[in-house]
């Protein structure tokens, strides 16, 4: 066995043998079926372009119960109401949910597994059967912390709802385990932002999953900033699932950490369900960013519209694999998804795999992806104008990140993600 399982089967002892939601058998059976499939290879499709070699190799500690001190300037632009964990614990000092709705409930998942009544936390004894599927398995067996939201039916939550996963240095290389819920009930609607940051440099683990369920009419605005220090590792996933008549406008922007990989996982089940989903993959250095899309459609009349843009720089690696699965019956369904990347260096590489999968009549789908440079004509006309080089490339390469920002309907909210790219895009190296 990996030193990396290693020290995972080692943090479940400083678990509870057994909390209110009496999770303690499943947690355990998640472990073993995690150690027994072992770490996914090369050979493993789902992780082909991402080998996990040198991450097999490392150890990583359990946090301390309590979340450490931060700089808190690093909240400076995060408005309230705000949930913040701190290398993977709850920040009671700097989360504020003041201003919350009648109708919207937020919980951190601690709380649930001490409440006495455990069919709140029944979302976390969900088994995941796929041998390439180990950090869900891990997530399942050792999430002990998270953020539960719940939004009542008909309830339209105004200001955006934060979420706020920070890491900072420590005495080790840590790892945590997230485990979040986002559940609208029928016509209900929420802005949610993630922000996973750091506020020094650390080499630990994040490893989060998040079942997002939308009822009837229901309508989630879900925007997701991963800038994690240079040195961390990301794994992310999120699973979805729409019924009928609801919406999903998503947003990933993937700007840090060494190695990042993301699953976005969504089901629409219902008749007219819709999903926007937008995203940037920024790779510099020697970053490796990893994203895989599995869209689901199962309902009549769905329709899913992904817009994603890559961008590869200095020695990094961008992997995206975009599928989409019209089944049987899913008729009236439309499918678009557009994968463009660019490559700014020559040592970098992207990888792109747009996979069309459709067993229904009557639909229309289509799906396309490349990889290639700045438009020398753009270029020209910008430097006949009297830009300099570096300043043309810069202005060509953010208008062609910034459009997928439009899937955000709220206009302030856009603006703060806009700077925010800039800044990501300020830091890229094209040598």
């Amino acid at each position: 066995m990996s030193a990396l399982l290693d020290s995972f089967a080692a943090a479940l002892d400083t678990l509870p043998s057994r909390d209110a939601a009496g999770l303690g058998e499943s947690r355990r059976a998640a472990l073993q079926s995690a150690l027994d499939a072992g770490l996914p290879h090369a050979r493993v499709e789902a992780w082909k372009y991402t080998p996990l070699r040198s991450l097999e190799r490392r150890s990583f500690a359990a946090p301390s119960p309590t979340a450490p001190a931060f700089d808190a300037a690093l909240l400076a632009g995060i408005p309230t109401p705000r949930m913040v964990f701190v290398n993977g614990r709850l920040d009671p000092v700097h989360s504020d949910l003041d201003g919350l709705p009648d109708g919207v409930s937020v919980q951190p998942l601690s709380a649930i597994l001490r409440s006495s009544e455990p069919r709140d936390g029944n979302f976390l004894a969900r088994r995941f059967e796929r041998n390439d599927e180990v950090f869900a398995r891990l997530n399942a067996a050792l999430a002990e912390e998270g953020m539960v939201v719940r939004v009542e039916t008909d309830t339209r939550a105004g200001a955006p709802l934060h979420l706020v996963v920070i890491g900072t240095t420590g005495d080790a290389d840590l790892a945590w385990h997230l485990r979040h819920l986002v559940e609208l009930r029928e016509g209900a609607s929420l802005t949610l932002v993630e922000h996973h940051l750091a506020s020094d440099p650390h080499r630990h683990l994040g490893n989060a999953l998040a079942h997002v369920h939308l009822a009837r009419g229901a309508t989630l605005a879900h925007a997701r900033v991963q800038d994690e220090s240079p040195g961390a590792t990301l794994f992310t996933r999120t699973d979805a699932v729409l019924a009928r008549d609801s919406e999903y406008r998503r947003l990933d922007l993937e700007l840090g950490a060494a190695l990042s990989r993301h699953e976005l996982n969504v089901v629409l089940q219902g008749d007219n369900a819709r999903l926007h989903g937008n995203g940037v993959l920024l790779g510099d250095g020697r970053r490796h960013v990893d994203t895989r899309l599995a869209i689901d459609h199962v309902g009549r009349d769905t329709a899913c519209e992904l817009t994603w843009r890559g961008l590869g720089a200095g020695r990094s690696r961008t992997v995206f694999h975009g599928g989409i699965r019209i089944r049987e019956g899913a008729d009236g369904t439309a499918a678009t998804l557009s994968n463009k990347n660019l490559l700014l260096s020559e040592g970098a590489e992207i990888d792109s795999q747009p996979v069309l999968e459709i067993h229904a009549d009557e639909v229309q789908a289509a799906h396309g992806a490349t990889v290639g440079q700045l438009d020398p004509t753009a270029m020209f006309y910008l430097r006949s104008r009297g830009l300099p080089a570096e300043a043309a490339r810069s202005l060509l390469t953010a208008a062609f990140c910034k459009e997928t920002l439009a899937v955000i309907p709220d206009d302030a909210l856009r603006d703060r993600l806009v700077k925010h790219l800039d800044a990501a895009l300020l830091r890229v190296d094209v040598a």
